[in-house]
This record gives C-alpha cells, sequence and structure tokens, in this order.
C-alpha cells in the first residue's frame, strides 16, 4: 500500500510528512513524496525560460526532497518524485492515481492557530475532488509515533454506512480502538432524548456493517468490551454542544488519534467533496482529519 504526500519545502510540508509517518508505521505502507514544480508554459512571466533555468529548478526541487525524506524514519520506506504541473492539487491527484495510492496526505497552512486548520487553495482543492481518501495534518503537527485511535464522524444522511464499512475495516486491519463520534448542535442546551437517539441509530448501523457495541448510554460515551480478545470493541459517543465547534470542544482527544470523516451529499461518485459540517468540525478540530470519497471502498493491505 501506498500513500501519496504532497511535499513542500516548509512547515506544511514538514507536517504532512509526519502525519504520512505516523500512519505508515506498524503497518504495511510506503509513501511517495511528490513535490510539484511550475510547468513551462506560454503564460509564465518568463518564457521561454533563461538556458540551464531547469537543471537549476530541478537541482533545488531535489534538495528540497531530499531534506524531506531526512524527516522518515528508517522504519519506513519512502520515495521521492518532482512532477511539473500547472495545478498542484491536479498534479498530486494525478501521482496518487499513477501510483494506485490509498491516500493522500497534506498539511494545513501556516496561519494555523493552536494546532486549527487553515484550508488554503491546493487541499481546497483536493478536498473538494479527490478520488482517494485526502488525509490533512494540522498546523504545527510533529508526532510520528504510530497512530493509536481512529475516530469516525457519523450522521444521518445517505453514504454513513460506507464510510462504518472503511472506519471499522480501517480500525480492524490496524488493531486500532474505533471510536463513533456523533455530533449534535443544540439551540436550546443539552437534549438527553435526542443524544438518545443519536446513540441506537449509532449502534443499529454498526451492527448493521459489521460491528457490535454494548454498554448504557449514559453520560457522552457507550461502553466498549473487547473482540476476539484483542481489539477494542467500538465505543459511541454523542457530543453536545450549542454549536457544532462546541460539541467537537467537548470531547477528549488523544494526541495519537485521528478522524475519518465522510464527504458531502452534494459529492461526484468516488470523490472528495467536503461539507459545510466537515468545515465547520476542522474550525475546532485538534487532530488530524481524513476525507473519504462518497462510495468510496477501501483498499485491503
Amino acid at each position: 500500500m501506498r500513500y501519496v504526500v504532497g511535499y513542500t519545502a516548509n512547515a506544511r510540508g514538514h507536517d504532512a510528512v509526519h502525519l504520512a509517518v505516523a500512519l505508515a508505521r506498524n503497518h504495511d505502507v510506503s509513501l511517495d513524496l511528490v513535490l510539484v514544480i511550475p510547468e513551462d508554459s506560454p503564460f509564465n512571466a518568463v518564457y521561454p525560460p533563461e538556458a540551464g533555468y531547469n537543471d537549476i529548478l530541478n537541482e533545488q526541487a531535489q534538495r528540497w526532497l531530499d531534506e524531506g525524506l531526512a524527516l522518515v524514519p528508517d522504519d519506513v520506506t519512502a520515495r521521492a518524485h518532482i512532477r511539473r504541473g500547472d495545478s498542484e492539487a491536479q498534479t498530486l491527484i494525478d501521482a496518487a492515481v499513477e501510483f494506485d495510492a490509498a491516500a493522500l496526505v497534506i498539511g494545513a497552512t501556516n496561519s494555523g492557530l493552536f494546532k486549527r486548520f487553515t484550508i488554503g487553495s491546493v487541499a481546497s482543492s483536493l478536498l473538494h475532488s479527490s478520488p482517494v481518501p485526502v488525509a490533512l495534518a494540522p498546523h504545527g503537527y510533529h508526532r510520528t509515533e504510530p497512530i493509536t485511535r481512529l475516530s469516525c464522524g457519523f450522521g444521518t444522511r445517505p453514504g454513513a454506512d460506507q464510510l462504518l464499512d472503511v472506519a471499522v475495516e480501517s480500525a480492524r486491519d490496524r488493531g486500532l480502538p474505533l471510536r463513533l463520534v456523533s455530533l449534535l448542535a443544540l439551540d436550546g442546551g443539552n437534549s438527553p432524548g435526542l443524544a438518545d437517539a443519536a446513540w441506537v441509530h449509532a449502534a443499529d448501523r454498526l451492527a448493521a456493517v459489521g460491528g457490535s457495541t454494548e454498554g448504557d448510554r449514559s453520560g457522552e460515551a457507550g461502553g466498549s468490551g473487547e473482540v476476539d480478545g484483542s481489539v477494542p470493541e467500538p465505543e459511541i459517543v454523542v457530543a453536545q454542544g450549542r454549536t457544532i465547534e462546541e460539541a467537537v470542544d467537548r470531547l477528549d482527544w488523544e494526541d495519537g488519534e485521528i478522524l475519518l470523516i465522510g464527504s458531502s451529499r452534494l459529492a461526484q461518485q468516488r470523490a472528495t467533496f467536503l461539507g459545510t459540517t466537515a468545515n465547520r468540525i476542522l474550525r475546532a478540530l485538534p487532530v488530524p482529519m481524513t476525507v473519504v470519497p462518497r462510495d468510496y471502498t477501501r483498499q485491503s493491505s
């Protein structure tokens, strides 16, 4: 299995490498660091370029990629690639298709504060058009240890079952605990009845896709047990707040956690599309997020 890392010679690129390493560790994944440089075009400011310009540009790009590869520990396999293109996002998508990658990993822009996300133009394009899942690292993400928990943002709209399939399979494949997260924005304060209904709905859908859960619905979390004596049984959490952002803030997040979320129903088939709710979640989320394309079928490892 391969992950394409959208690499840039700045903090955003370093964050992406760190997240890719965390995702690859203890899993059969190799990394392809892809650096996109401008394609020669008559519409460029200087065309044709001066003699030797392309050689200088390629040498500089290779030095930047070598710096990126130096961030990857010895226990993770990584390769570096220079690609030319007018659109960085489209060039990264083309590389992902070429390498049959299971995911694209990118970083947020460096204007994000307190490990929150600020989405730049490249990330925005990828999050609205990629045919493979897009993993987005928060600004300042330095963790390279393996991922410790997978959370899945779950709603009631069409496509939730496909996302649950991906989440359950991913957690089992990696031997990770799975947390199913339902976020309720409530203008009138707490609503135990609504929270209870959300818990029941999540438990029913989880059972339908091959998972099961036990435990009560008191507080925010359902109980958790053990599956096959090793993998924790999925946990269901219902978080409430006056806004989606407040509900996210009320959850406990592990440093090694990643949130899996589905694409909007407006997405084209087998393509990502970051919806309004997901955008709001990003504003408060302190951990990486992976956006899964609509109707996506996960690669087996």
